[in-house]
């Protein structure tokens, strides 16, 4: 599965627009639009990348 990048908002507006400004930022398509959280009846939306982007695994620092 993709990384998901997820906006939450108080308004559908804002959702709306975050999800778009997220989207053009980096390249992403909106996965879920703007919708109602039936926990937090904040607004929530999904995005994941247009591109299978290649994995990088992340290290820490080094030890020693």
């Amino acid at each position: 599965m993709p990384t998901v990048y997820m906006v939450q908002a108080d308004s559908r507006e804002v959702c709306a627009a975050e999800l778009a400004r997220l989207c053009a930022a980096f390249d992403l398509r909106p996965l879920l639009p703007p919708t109602r959280s039936a926990g937090t009846e904040r607004w929530l939306a999904r995005a994941v990348p247009t591109t299978k982007a290649p994995h990088h695994e992340a290290r820490g620092p080094a030890v020693g």
